[in-house]
């Protein structure tokens, strides 16, 4: 499956708009890592626990949203995008989405 970030696929042509296809998910924050997380806050830098959660968290959305796709029948998903939104306190939501699109 090809996804991008793009409008198009360079060197293929769209024969068929198949829809908004979506993949999110919700993830809550782990106590340890909020922990290590209000220490850091503390000297300043990266929490590298949140960014590999947050990536990963990613990565899954995209791979739901790819799955959609491929239920639809698609060759490609274009013109992706991410978005993220706090659910509750200790949660938030990453959503990937994009139109799946049958090339030529």
């Amino acid at each position: 499956m090809i996804f991008t970030t793009t409008p198009d696929v360079p060197g293929r042509e769209i024969t068929e708009n198949l829809g908004v296809v979506v993949g999110n998910i919700v993830q809550s924050k782990h106590v340890g890592r909020d922990f290590m997380a209000a220490l850091k806050g503390l000297v300043g830098g990266e929490i590298k626990g949140y960014t590999e959660m947050l990536a990963d968290a990613r990565d899954l959305a995209i791979e739901r949203m790819v799955t959609e796709a491929q239920r639809r029948g698609a060759d490609a998903v274009i013109n992706i995008r991410f978005t993220t939104s706090a659910i509750m306190a200790n949660a938030s939501e990453i959503m990937a989405y994009g139109t799946a699109v049958k090339l030529k």
